[in-house]
């Protein structure tokens, strides 16, 4: 693959969608909206996508669509990703992953402009079915939110949302230079106040403890924000779980009461369930439910979308959203099609579509 055929090849200008192609863009993304919400062709929404991966590469987004029709997928969304992996000077190998050494990860806005531009390529019909995620800031910054504000400016109308937003993420966090991301930093709350003028939710990467320790330790960083910001809707990745913490931990049983209590304290706080929640807690090794995890998306039945986290490789985006079905399937229908599908596109500004 030749760096022309990713996702990630620098933008040749930044400079605002044309008058007839926002327009295009509009109405593209009303009747997307519109359509999807009552075709029941579509079984899924991926409510958490990254278009390239830690090197900022990533498949052209035409093989996005591809997958998307392969797996029943109506609408993805989409994002670059905000931390770029060091290649080091004494390393003779590139690191396939951001863990692959101990070189640093840093900081990289441009990911948003490659992805805008990528989009910009595709069709009307094609791009409405894309809802593309900023993610190029630092969170630690005070000044992010003025990227925020140049990105919209420069691409009006294209933007649906802000993340994934990392920020406390075990090894990632320990890599990545400067200050440590926090959910409640004073950047942060600068970031929620732009979504909250712009009606976009926040995708946000928050552990809810470090791998040491049996609490959740970090869980007040979350609720600091979700209390402070009532009007943002706020989608928690992955629970606030993640690969490295199953590692260290297992099963974290602090997990299920902590979000039983933060779903009823908070209307804006939704949870996306990809992958590192899939297992241990929604199913078993043996594919089986768990009664208590199925009672709780009863109870807040708009509250939770799902979502491959695919990097940059489609491939494998439709076996993703597919390990779902065990766990849907024991839901009442109705609500099995709000969490596949249904509560991300309510999500969206201007979407139009309810998970009622």
């Amino acid at each position: 693959m030749t760096r022309r055929d990713t996702v990630a090849v620098p933008p040749q200008r930044l400079s605002p969608l044309p008058l007839r192609r926002r327009a295009a863009l509009a109405l593209a993304l009303a009747v997307s909206a519109a359509s999807i919400a009552g075709d029941n062709d579509f079984r899924y929404s991926d409510a958490h996508l990254h278009a390239v991966d830690f090197f900022q590469q990533g498949a052209p987004l035409p093989q996005l669509l591809e997958a998307m029709d392969a797996a029943g997928i109506g609408d993805s969304m989409v994002s670059g990703m905000a931390l770029m992996k060091k290649w080091q000077e004494d390393e003779p190998k590139r690191p396939d992953t951001y863990a692959g050494d101990d070189a640093a990860t840093y900081w990289f806005s441009a990911t948003d402009a490659y992805l805008a531009e990528a989009l910009e390529a595709l069709a009307p019909a094609q791009r409405a079915r894309l809802r593309p995620f900023l993610c190029g800031f630092n969170p630690t910054d005070k000044n992010a939110d003025l990227h925020l504000e140049r990105m919209v400016a420069l691409y009006p109308g294209l933007w649906q949302g802000i993340g994934e937003v990392i920020t406390r993420h075990d090894d990632l966090t320990a890599l990545t230079e400067g200050e440590t991301p926090r959910a409640n930093s004073e950047a942060m709350y600068r970031v929620y106040a732009f979504a909250g003028r712009h009606g976009l939710p926040v995708l946000l990467h928050s552990n809810i403890t470090s791998k040491r320790e049996r609490n959740p330790l970090y869980v007040g960083e979350l609720e600091d924000a979700l209390a402070k910001y009532r009007a943002v809707n706020v989608i928690w990745a992955h629970a606030g779980t993640s690969k490295t913490l199953h590692r260290f931990q297992g099963k974290m049983d602090f997990l299920l009461p902590e979000l039983s209590r933060l779903l009823a304290a908070h209307d804006n706080l939704y949870v996306d369930l990809s992958w590192t929640v899939l297992r241990p807690y929604l199913l078993d090794d043996d594919d089986r439910p768990d009664p208590d995890w199925v009672a709780l998306v009863e109870r807040y039945p708009e509250r939770f979308v799902i979502g491959s986290d695919a990097l940059g490789k489609y491939q494998k985006q439709g076996e993703k959203m597919r390990a779902f079905e065990p766990f849907l399937k024991a839901l009442p229908a109705p609500v099995a099609r709000q969490v596949a599908r249904d509560n991300f596109l309510g999500l969206l500004p201007g979407s139009g579509v309810s998970a009622d």
